[in-house]
């Protein structure tokens, strides 16, 4: 870097050294556009590899499985224009979920756990409650050689006066 004291005091040797100068930004500018130009060259190697080691596989398809997958589609299809023409057609979301998966056999050993509030007073208007339902869960439980059936029993309880308090004990941890 040339410094203010450096600059000679001629004319055409300041033209010289500015034109040398501008030579060197020049070929600066050059080399830089020649490395990004190889950089992106590079990087375009790299995608390359990237695709060929990490893309889609090419899966062949056997025609006989094709045919499958083609026969299932027109089953469905005409099951739904049947449904359709019927009137009938449900949508999948409006079912409602099944919760009971079968009850268990009824051979098996049965021990009841009875889980009941303290407090048989309404809590709104301090009234008598009485019982108005209950939850049964049933779960399987194995001691070993020998199963046996946990029912857990939660009586619900509501008041006769002010019919709007629901009483239930919280049911304990499985």
């Amino acid at each position: 870097m040339l410094m203010e004291a450096d600059l000679p005091e001629d004319i055409e040797a300041l033209r010289a050294l500015a034109l040398d100068q501008s030579r060197k930004l020049a070929d600066v500018t050059v080399a830089k556009g020649e490395a990004d130009a190889e950089i992106e060259r590079l990087q375009s190697i790299i995608d390359a590899f990237m695709r060929h080691r990490f893309g889609r596989k090419s899966e062949q398809l056997d025609p006989d499985q094709l045919q499958l997958g083609l026969e299932d589609i027109e089953t469905a299809l005409g099951a739904a224009r049947a449904a359709r023409e019927a009137g009938t057609a449900q949508p999948k979301g409006d079912r409602p979920r099944k919760t009971n998966r079968g009850s268990l056999p009824a051979h098996l050993e049965r021990i009841e756990q009875i889980v009941d509030i303290d407090d048989k007073a309404c809590p709104c208007c301090g009234g008598g409650l009485h019982q108005i339902g209950e939850d049964v869960a049933e779960r399987l439980d194995v001691v070993p050689t020998t199963f046996r059936v946990m029912v857990t029993r939660r009586p619900r309880y509501g008041c006769r006066s002010c019919e709007s308090a629901v009483v239930q004990a919280p049911a304990p941890a499985r």
